[in-house]
Order: C-alpha cells, then sequence, then structure tokens
C-alpha cells in the first residue's frame, strides 16, 4: 500500500505541472495590458508601464514566469494582485472556506438523496418507481444550472419567502442550503443513476442469490453484500465530482451573489488578475487530485479482493 502510495503521488506532479502550466499560458495569452489597463483612459508614460512591468515580472519570458511561480508557490506565496496590491493568498483565503462549505453541502445532498433514490429505483427495477426516478434524473440533467437557480429563487425566495433570495457575506450555512441543492443537482442525477443501475445489475449476480440461499437476513444482504459491491462505480464519479463542485460553482455563486471562488474568478478575469485566476486553479487541482487518490484507497475497503502492490 505505501508503495503505492508513493507511486501515484508521483503520478501527480506531471499532472500538477500540466494542468497549472495549462492555465497559466492561457493567462498569458490574453489579450490587453492588466498594466496599462490600470490608468483607464488616461495617457500613460511607456517608460513607467515598462518599469512597472520590470517590477511585477512581466516582462519576463512565459518560462520564466511560470519558474518564479511554482518557486514562490511552494513557499506560500500565490502572488499578489496588480491593481489592489493584496497577496493572493488573503483573497484565497477568504472566498475559498465559503466555496468548500458551499461543495460540502452539496456533496453531502448528493451522496445522501442521489443514493437513497438510486438504491429505491433499483431494488425494483423496471417499476413504476424505476421509471419515475429516471424521467426525474434525466430532466435534472437536461435543465441549466442557471436556470434551477432562478427557478429556486423564484418560488422559494420570492414566492414562498422560506430563504433569502441572496447569500449574505457571512454565508451562513442555512442561506447556503438553496444554492447548496442547486449546485448538487446535475450530481445527484447521476449518482442516482449509476446507483440504480449498479444494484439492479448486482442483484441479478451469483453471490446474490447465494446471500439468500444461505438464508441471511434481507438487511445484511442489501446493506453488506450488495451495496459494498453496487458503490464502487459511485465512490469513483463522486471522487471527480468533487473538483467539479468546486469549479462548477461560479454560475451557482453568480445566481445567488455568493463571495466565493467563483466571484473571485469572474472579478480576476474581468479585470485581467491573472495570479489570482491561476492561485485558484492550482489550489481545485490540489483538491481534485487528492481527492482521487483517496478514491483509489477507499476500493480496497469496498472490495477486499482488490489489493495495491
Amino acid at each position: 500500500m505505501g508503495r503505492y502510495v508513493a507511486r501515484r503521488l508521483l503520478q501527480m506532479i506531471p499532472v500538477f505541472l500540466g494542468s497549472t502550466l495549462l492555465v497559466f499560458a492561457m493567462m498569458y495569452a490574453l489579450p490587453g495590458d492588466p498594466v496599462r489597463a490600470l490608468a483607464g483612459e488616461q495617457a500613460v508614460d511607456p517608460t513607467q508601464i515598462a518599469e512597472m512591468k520590470k517590477e511585477l515580472g512581466l516582462d519576463l519570458p512565459l518560462w520564466h514566469q511560470y519558474w518564479n511561480y511554482l518557486v514562490n508557490l511552494f513557499q506560500g506565496d500565490f502572488g499578489t494582485q496588480i491593481a489592489s496590491g493584496r497577496p493572493v493568498a488573503d483573497i484565497i483565503s477568504e472566498a475559498f472556506p465559503i466555496t468548500v462549505r458551499l461543495a460540502l453541502f452539496a456533496f453531502i445532498f448528493t451522496v445522501v438523496v442521489g443514493i437513497s433514490m438510486g438504491v429505491f429505483a433499483g431494488l425494483k427495477a423496471d417499476t413504476l418507481r424505476d421509471r419515475g426516478l429516471l424521467v426525474l434524473t434525466l430532466l435534472l440533467i437536461s435543465v441549466p444550472s442557471f436556470v434551477l437557480g432562478f427557478l429556486g429563487q423564484y418560488f422559494f425566495a420570492f414566492q414562498l419567502g422560506w430563504v433569502d433570495p441572496n447569500v449574505s457575506m457571512e454565508a451562513n450555512a442555512d442561506e447556503l442550503i438553496l444554492p447548496a441543492v442547486v449546485l448538487g443537482s446535475l450530481s445527484l442525477a447521476y449518482v442516482a443513476r449509476l446507483t440504480r443501475t449498479s444494484v439492479a445489475e448486482n442483484l441479478r449476480s451469483d453471490y446474490m442469490r447465494t446471500a439468500v440461499a444461505k438464508g441471511l437476513p434481507r438487511r445484511r444482504i442489501i446493506g453488506v453484500h450488495l451495496m459494498r459491491n453496487s458503490m464502487i462505480p459511485v465512490v469513483t464519479f463522486l471522487g471527480t465530482d468533487l473538483g467539479a463542485l468546486l469549479g462548477g460553482a461560479v454560475v451557482t455563486e453568480g445566481i445567488f451573489n455568493v463571495k466565493g471562488v467563483g466571484s473571485a474568478v469572474f472579478d480576476a478575469l474581468r479585470h485581467r488578475e491573472g495570479a489570482t485566476v491561476v492561485g485558484i486553479v492550482t489550489l481545485i487541482v490540489i483538491v481534485y487530485l487528492v481527492a482521487s487518490l483517496v478514491v483509489d484507497l477507499l476500493y480496497a475497503v469496498l472490495d477486499p479482493r482488490i489489493r495495491y502492490a
């Protein structure tokens, strides 16, 4: 197990370097000059612009800028915003916890409701409730998240008055429930379908018939034998979905005015603050890689036959 973890950690290095370099190059290639944009419509001496670029290191080649970014990153420095002069680490420390809470609530909603719906339908495949689940999940997959967000605001905030239409600066837990449901709806549909298909297939397997023939209690057959084997593809999806929830929060945060990572990325792109975008994406990449490793290790817990050398 230890050698497998070490090998996986080594494999993460080129993935991390490749993904961050790609984002860094994309920000480098954006049209416009972020330093010149600070002056707005005013005329600025080109010498002053050149001096400021030299101070910020923006006059260096792409590879040199990226190398400096990596060196500073391993020292805990994510860079500095050009316009405000604030460290990007301060912006991340303010925005990232809010997005993590939102993604965590959406993840819990996806796991609890999605798996429950999938098991409920999979145990009685090809029945009315199974077909109802397929129709409901197809509807969730078909409707864009921003449409669900506006519909949720209209019904639950403006019509029923159960929640506030926008999230406050404090982003309390009760205010994040509706945005989390909207954010996790698409993932819930996929989890429910995966669980339903996996449960229905495993019900027809030989080991399930053997467990029934032995006279084991139904609760043990379903809770231990059926669920452990049925959860392997679901866990695979959930591990990759955690990073998607963090990245996909941009639209949801915009609808509900959540001051999280999505809002910070949108403002940074609008003002061409490349350091902010790259810093946030770097953190999301790290979360995604760690989640992927945890998922692989969970395989051995769910299926004892899996062994890592």
